[in-house]
């Protein structure tokens, strides 16, 4: 096992644990335990959830055949367009 963590609970969290550990029949530091973890999966989620981590799989996986649109991409669109944008 790692270290000891010692916290202090307001009365009204302290009985809610209590509830909690006495429903599920398993100790108060395991219930402490799955909340931290699961507190962790969800933080984690968040941090995935930004726009860019939901695309960057995406990223690179289709061709457009143009070699350098990377480099001139508002020439291709201003030339796409037949207009000056």
């Amino acid at each position: 096992m790692g270290s000891q963590l010692t916290v202090r609970l307001p009365d009204d969290v302290e009985k809610e644990l209590d509830g909690i550990a006495r429903r599920m029949r398993i100790r108060r530091s395991d219930v402490v335990r799955m909340a931290i973890r699961r507190l962790a999966e969800e933080m984690g989620r968040e941090i995935a959830d930004r726009p860019h981590d939901r695309v960057k799989h995406l990223v690179g996986s289709v061709r457009s055949g143009i070699p350098d649109l990377g480099s001139n991409h508002r020439e291709h669109i201003v030339r796409k367009l037949g207009r000056d944008a």
